[in-house]
């Protein structure tokens, strides 16, 4: 056998072993069972069961308790009824100590009533009420203090109030307002909307804003619409004519329809302008015909 023919035989006998090699590789690497897959998880979009319990059930035009007592940020004993009868009234509800969502909610009220030219005292109210029974009055009055000087508005401390209550107060007054909260104990912290509530003179549910951020047209109009048009200027009038409430938002957005109507009146106040103008127009012009001629 030549150099050439051995080479050959060594050569074929090592790729059938290393084929024989790879078929016992790929027959130890297969599984002998199925794989077991865990079953899966909660989803992403699951919601969690606690947040179930909070939300914002609207009631608008619902009334208030007004005879519900509370108690003010000096530890005084006060009713809810004392804060209305004159002035719209913003509802802050929340609680002093809340890590996060409150305190935002306070931050957007003072932010948007930094920009409006309205005043507590004067045109409006604010209420604020913790929904934690466990709240006292000093902590009220502290964060009355820390919000008033980050307003600094001078002259405005007697349309601002912080309350505490007993749990039936409490119920009482977020059950009026479709305002939902839970607490978890394991955390100490309460689920709650993010939510202020404007109210007419008379305690009624007028509208609510929604979120951490008040657009300040929303709440001026807001206000105009709670306190019945008696307070805010012509253009404000002009304003919620162009703009409707939108509940599932909580925003005031540009009405179209209203201006299309708002353009079919002018449209039509100006023709018949135009012909009344005109046949006072001919009626001149025939009576200055008739007296030159002598004919009537």
């Amino acid at each position: 056998m030549g150099i050439t023919s051995t080479r050959r035989l060594a050569q074929t006998s090592l790729l059938a072993a290393l084929l024989t090699a790879g078929l016992a590789g790929v027959s130890i690497a297969q599984p002998s069972a199925p794989l077991s897959v865990p079953p899966p998880g909660p989803t992403a979009l699951e919601q969690i069961p606690i947040l179930r319990e909070a939300g914002l059930s609207q009631k608008l035009d619902n009334q208030v308790p007004l005879d519900t007592p509370f108690v003010d940020q000096n530890g005084r004993e006060v009713k809810l009824g004392d804060y209305f009868g004159k002035r719209p009234v913003v509802l802050a509800l929340v609680y002093y100590e809340c890590p996060m969502l409150c305190t935002q909610v306070l931050n957007g009220l003072v932010g948007s009533l930094e920009a409006l030219a309205f005043n507590p005292g004067r045109e409006f109210d604010v209420v604020a009420v913790s929904f934690d029974a466990g709240e006292t009055p000093s902590m009220a009055a502290a964060k009355r203090v820390g919000y008033l000087k980050r307003y600094g508005r001078p002259g405005t401390e007697s349309g601002v109030h912080f309350l505490t209550g007993r749990e039936s107060s409490i119920k009482a007054l977020t059950e009026a307002v479709g305002f939902n909260f839970a607490y978890d104990p394991k955390i100490d912290q309460f689920a709650h909307p993010a939510a202020i509530t404007i109210l007419t003179p008379e305690g009624r549910v007028s509208r609510y804003l929604l979120g951490i951020d008040f657009a300040p047209r929303d709440l001026r109009l807001a206000l105009v619409e709670a306190a019945d048009h008696k307070i805010g200027s012509v253009v404000d009038q002009m304003l919620l004519f162009c703009y409707h409430y939108d509940p599932a938002s909580g925003t005031y957005g540009f009405a179209i329809t209203n201006i299309v109507r708002l353009g079919g009146i002018l449209t039509v106040l100006g023709l018949g302008t135009f012909i009344l103008r005109n046949l006072r127009r001919e009626r001149r012009q025939a009576s200055a015909v008739g007296t030159a001629t002598g004919i009537r």
